[in-house]
Order: C-alpha cells, then structure tokens, then sequence
C-alpha cells in the first residue's frame, strides 16, 4: 500500500508541475498586455520609461524561464503573489475570499443531489417498467440534456421576475443560495440517478443475491445488504469525479447569478489577464483534482472488499 500511495503522489506531483507550466505558457500567448490594462484610460499621458518600470516591479521584463521558476518557487513556499490588476492585494487572500462561496455552492449542490438521487435510483431499479421508473428516466434526461446557463436563467425569469419569490442574484441573504444549489444539483441528481440504476439493475439478477433470496433473507435486506452496498463503487467514482472538477461546475453558475466565487474570480482574472490570480487557482485546483483521485482511490478499498484483498 505504501507502495503504491508513493507512486501515485509522484505521478499526482508530476501532473501539478506540467498543468502548472501550460497554464503559464497559455497565459502568456494570450493576446493582450496586462500593464495596459492595469493602467486603463490613463496609459495615454504616461511616458514609456513608466511603463518599464512597471514591467520591472511586476517582473514581467524577465525571460518567460526565469518568470516561472520564481513563480514557482514562491508557491512552494505558499506566497501566491499579489494581484496586477488589484494591485497590492495577495492572490491568497483573494482565494480565501472567493473558496467559501464555492464550497457552500457545492455542498448543498452534492448533498441534494444525494438525498434525492440515490433513493430514486435505487426504487426505479426494482420497480423496473414502472410509472417510477419512467419518471426516473426523464427526468435524469432532462437534467443531463439542460444546458446549466439555460436552466439558470429559466429559474430567474420564473422565481425572481415572475413570483418574485428569490433574489435573481447575489447573496444579500440565505435565500440568493437557492437557485444557484437547485442548478447545480440538477446536473448531478441525472448522473447519479442513471448510475445508482443501472448498478442495481446488474448486480439484481448475480448469483448471490438470489443465494441470499433462497436461505429466506428479506428482499429489503438482501437490497441494502448485498445489492446497495455493492453497487456503491460507480456511486462514489462519480461522486469523486464531480468534486475534483468542482471549477468547471461554477464557472457558469456564479456568472449568471453574480456570485463571489472561485469560478466568477477564475473568469474575471482571465479576462483581465492577472496572471498570478489565473495561474495560482488552476494550480490549487490541480491539487484538488489529485488529491480526490487518491482518496476515491482509497474509498474504493472500504467499499469493495476485493479490493482491499488485491
């Protein structure tokens, strides 16, 4: 075992330092010149001499190598630099600032989509053919079908424009979370409900659920006993898989509802080219990503027992 976490931590190291480096390299193609846009409508009276200057503090008139070892050696010490358009202010604090709004965003999201996907999964699998289970299936349909910007600004229209129940955005109050959660969760509810259903409906007809059937063990618990507990591993790749690439599910989300996350700062940092803020999150995220692969590496073993004994 020790063995192999070794492996994977490298191969994990390996990965962070090449996304790390393409993340930098595509910055720098990028068109545009962030001193320009530091300085906004006042770059017409400043001197070009300013603007060397500038360069200089920011270290931007280094060779692009240079550029990125000193980067990446003040993140390994955990300095993230400062902001070139928020000028003085460290990325760090910036990422603290945003994190918590994205982790809620998410938790609720996941937790949702837990709560309900799982227990309809589970039913539309034994009562196959059924008015459940055809409910079951549009509906996963429709949540994997539905673009998230769409269904968002469905949910405005409807509950903050029509009813004027919610705010349509913002998170002035508890209640600028719920639209939010409810499209992120929708995604994740379809994916998990046709996973949990098709789980069970293998694991239904093997041979030792109708083992457990003949020495007269109750159906409810020959399901949650054998067929449930066994069909938990495609559950918790999926689940893994969502929460690595948490960034991806935001970016659309916190735009349309104007909300201070990870995801709304990844886009207006990219736009403005603030190279450190860009480069700093896609690392942290990178990490992320490694980071939940070896512990759903290791769920597996508490899942699966065959596993443990390979």
């Amino acid at each position: 075992m020790s063995t192999y976490l070794t492996f994977r931590i490298l191969k994990g190291f390996f990965v962070v330092v090449l996304i790390s480096i393409l993340t930098f390299v595509i910055m720098r193609l990028m068109p545009g010149d962030p001193v320009f846009l530091l300085l906004g409508d006042g770059q017409i009276s400043i001197t070009q001499e300013q603007i060397d200057a500038i360069r200089a503090k920011w270290g931007l008139d280094r060779p692009l190598i240079e550029q990125y070892f000193v980067w990446a050696g003040n993140l390994l010490r955990g300095d993230f630099g400062e902001s070139l358009i928020r000028a003085g202010v460290p990325v760090r604090y910036m990422i603290a600032e945003a994190i918590p709004v994205t982790l809620t965003l998410n938790a609720f999201a996941l937790a949702l989509a837990l709560v309900v996907a799982l227990p309809m999964g589970i039913a539309a699998a034994v009562r196959r053919n059924s008015p459940i289970d055809y409910v079951t299936n549009v509906v996963s349909a429709f949540g994997i079908a539905t673009p998230n910007f769409w269904l968002a600004l469905m949910l405005i229209v409807i509950f903050a424009l029509q009813l004027g129940w919610l705010p349509p955005f913002g998170l002035r109050t508890w209640q600028g979370y719920v639209l939010p959660v409810l499209v992120m969760a929708t995604e994740e509810m379809a994916i998990l409900m046709r996973i949990t259903r098709g789980a069970i409906l293998e694991l239904l007809p093997q041979d030792f659920v109708r083992t457990a059937r003949s020495k007269g063990m109750p159906d409810r618990r020959v399901l949650w006993r054998h067929v449930v507990s066994n069909a938990l591993l495609p559950v918790v790749t999926v689940v893994g898989f969502r929460v690595a690439f948490i960034l991806s599910g935001t970016i659309v989300v916190e735009t349309v509802f104007a909300l201070p996350g990870i995801g709304r700062l990844f886009v207006d940092s990219v736009l403005r080219l603030d190279y450190q803020v860009v480069q700093s999150l896609v690392v942290v995220f990178a990490v992320l990503v490694v980071v939940v692969n070896l512990l759903t590496d290791l769920v597996y073993a508490l899942v699966d027992p065959r596993i443990r004994m390979s």
